[in-house]
């Protein structure tokens, strides 16, 4: 009894959930929007870049991807 009742109420956390996990190029309302065009962990600040791994990378000049501190 307790299982069953468990297992409805997280079917119905993750159904509710459902509209915050919908696509990213979407608004509030639903509506399609332009995506960006760089994702935001791709994202160059003060010369230093991240990969998609999360480490840092010195974005220009004669070290070019070179590890850095982030």
């Amino acid at each position: 009894m307790i299982r069953t009742s468990l297992f409805a109420i997280a079917s119905l956390a993750l159904l509710s959930s459902a509209p915050a996990l919908a696509a990213p190029c979407k608004d509030a309302k639903g509506k399609f929007v332009k995506c960006p065009t760089t994702p935001a962990h791709l994202a160059v600040v003060d010369g230093v870049s991240k990969d998609a791994k999360g480490r840092c990378h010195i974005a220009s000049g004669p070290k070019k991807g070179h590890f850095t501190r982030c």
